[in-house]
């Protein structure tokens, strides 16, 4: 493999949160261990949410990464679409407000919840 699929979740010209795909070139390393370029972070949180948690519509504070650890994430988008990240999954999420927006609960962000029988662990890289 000379590339990873990133996943990222954005905030589209419409003001809307859309998903889509990116690949990024492995171009460093080995031939036995591939490499992206290093990547900028400005630090990261953990976090548990318990069965049943449920956020409302959001904007996310900033770029970052966010990566399964335990149980399973949805995220919804104000089409009604959603999709659900598991252990090992990531994503990157850059769906910010616009510049110069106020947060519209009916057009802006997306929601996220914890499904299933056990907690959702997740871990947040500032990006």
């Amino acid at each position: 493999m000379t590339t990873f699929q990133k996943t990222i979740l954005f905030t589209d010209t419409d003001g809307r949160a859309r998903f889509k795909e990116e690949t990024v070139p492995l171009t460093e390393g080995t031939p036995q261990s591939r490499l992206s370029a290093l990547m900028p972070s400005g630090g990261y949180q953990l976090r548990h949410s318990p069965v049943g948690f449920r956020s409302q519509f959001h904007c996310s504070p900033h770029g970052q990464w966010v990566f399964i650890l335990g149980g399973h994430m949805e995220i919804g988008l104000q089409d009604g679409s959603s999709r659900v990240f598991s252990a090992g999954e990531h994503f990157y999420s850059i769906d910010t407000l616009p510049a110069g927006a106020t947060f519209d609960e009916k057009v802006h962000g997306h929601w996220s919840r914890q499904l299933g029988t056990e907690p959702l662990v997740t871990l947040f890289v500032r990006g």
